[in-house]
Formats: structure tokens, C-alpha cells, sequence
């Protein structure tokens, strides 16, 4: 069985899609540190001036735990992202469908960066037809960092095999994999073009773009 896992991020890309539909269990690992800025609270959609960013803004101290992170929700960045959305996909053949469940994710009450981007991957995995067993890194709580962390993962839920990002090959310590008995294998995802509104296509994008343009269904 192969086990995979990546930070909680918000509104993800295809490719986080690709990734979590090759696997059997799929872990958020929560209980890591934010990074702000990068795409743990935004990702892009796309407008006619080009790519924009939907920021979820927030409060944190240096060095904390995605699962501590709390929003800011001193601002009105729910209506401001709603707004983006109508604007720049309000024309989409499938606008009403996919708009109805993403406003269900904005109308929750959320205070954890963590919460809002679970429910993001997990209602985004759902327009995509992407059924993978999700769990959560701080409900199943193992010993060890970084690699160590991924070997006792995959030893917790029975895994034998880890898929790892691409970059992974970079930081992660392949001989604890080899030690444990565990094969790692290396995504190798391209995204590929789909109908957009305007020019080029423009790859690297939220979910988002392709359901509102396609409707659903990861390819």
C-alpha cells in the first residue's frame, strides 16, 4: 500500500490532487511549521491581467505549527475572495455547481488556518472524484522529524511504499526508507492543459480553475 502526505494547503493545485489520488492513505501533516506566503493561506486564479492571489490572512508567531496558526478574521477576506470569483468565473460553463460548494466552505466559521484548508483539499478532492483515506498528522501523532517522521508514518497505517514529491529527492534521508523496509517512489506530474478563458494556457493554478472551466474530473 502506498502512503503519501503533505501540509494542509488552501485551495490546492492539480498536481496536490495527482499526488493524493496515487496513493491509499493520504496524510495532512498539520503539525508542521507554516510558512507564510508561500501556499499554506493563498493560491492563484485566473484573471484577464493574468494570474491573482486569494490570501487568507492570519495571525501567527515565528516558528509555529500549521494546526496553531489562527486566521484574521478582523477583515472581510471571505467576501473580497467570493467577489474574485464571481468576477473572473461568473461566465464559466460550470459556475453555479462548483460555486455552490465553495461557498459552503466560506460560509463555516472557521478560526484555524488548518481547518479552512482541510476542508478545502477535502471538498476539492470531492468535485475531482478523488476518494483517497485522508488523516490527519496531529490525530495520529508519531515520534521522529522529517524523514523519520514519513518512515513511522508509513509504518503506522501499514504502508510499504512512500510517494514523495519530486523535490523530495533534495532533504529526504533515503537510507532510513531503505532501513525500514519502506520503497519511495517520486511523483512525476505534468499538469495537462485543459479549456481556460483568455490566451495560453496557464498551468500551476487552484483547482479551482479547472472545475470552474471543465466541471470536475482530475485528468
Amino acid at each position: 500500500m502506498i502512503l503519501s502526505a503533505h501540509q494542509p494547503q488552501f485551495m490546492p493545485w492539480t498536481g496536490y490532487f495527482d499526488k493524493m489520488r496515487s496513493c491509499g492513505v493520504f496524510v495532512l501533516l498539520d503539525d508542521v511549521q507554516f510558512k507564510k506566503n508561500e501556499w499554506q493561506n493563498r493560491n492563484r486564479i485566473l484573471t484577464p491581467q493574468g494570474p491573482q492571489w486569494l490570501t487568507v490572512p492570519v495571525i501567527h508567531e515565528s516558528g509555529a505549527w500549521i494546526s496553531r496558526v489562527r486566521i484574521n478574521n478582523s477583515s472581510d477576506w471571505k467576501r473580497k475572495h467570493l467577489k474574485t470569483l464571481v468576477q473572473n468565473y461568473g461566465n464559466t460553463d460550470y459556475f453555479a455547481r462548483i460555486m455552490a460548494e465553495v461557498e459552503k466552505i466560506y460560509s463555516q466559521d472557521f478560526e484555524y488556518l488548518s481547518r479552512i484548508n482541510t476542508a478545502s483539499v477535502l471538498s476539492l478532492a470531492g468535485m475531482l472524484g478523488v476518494k483517497t483515506r485522508t488523516e490527519m498528522l496531529s490525530a495520529n501523532p508519531v515520534e521522529g522529524a522529517a524523514s523519520m517522521r514519513l518512515v513511522n508514518l508509513c509504518r503506522k497505517f501499514g504502508a510499504d511504499t512512500y510517494l514523495a514529491g519530486a523535490g523530495g529527492k533534495e532533504y529526504m534521508d533515503m537510507k532510513l526508507f531503505s532501513d525500514a523496509g519502506i520503497k519511495v517512489e517520486f511523483q512525476n506530474y505534468a499538469p495537462p492543459a485543459y479549456r481556460q478563458s483568455g490566451g495560453e494556457f496557464v498551468p500551476g493554478l487552484s483547482a479551482l480553475d479547472l472545475l470552474f472551466h471543465s466541471g470536475g474530473s482530475l485528468p
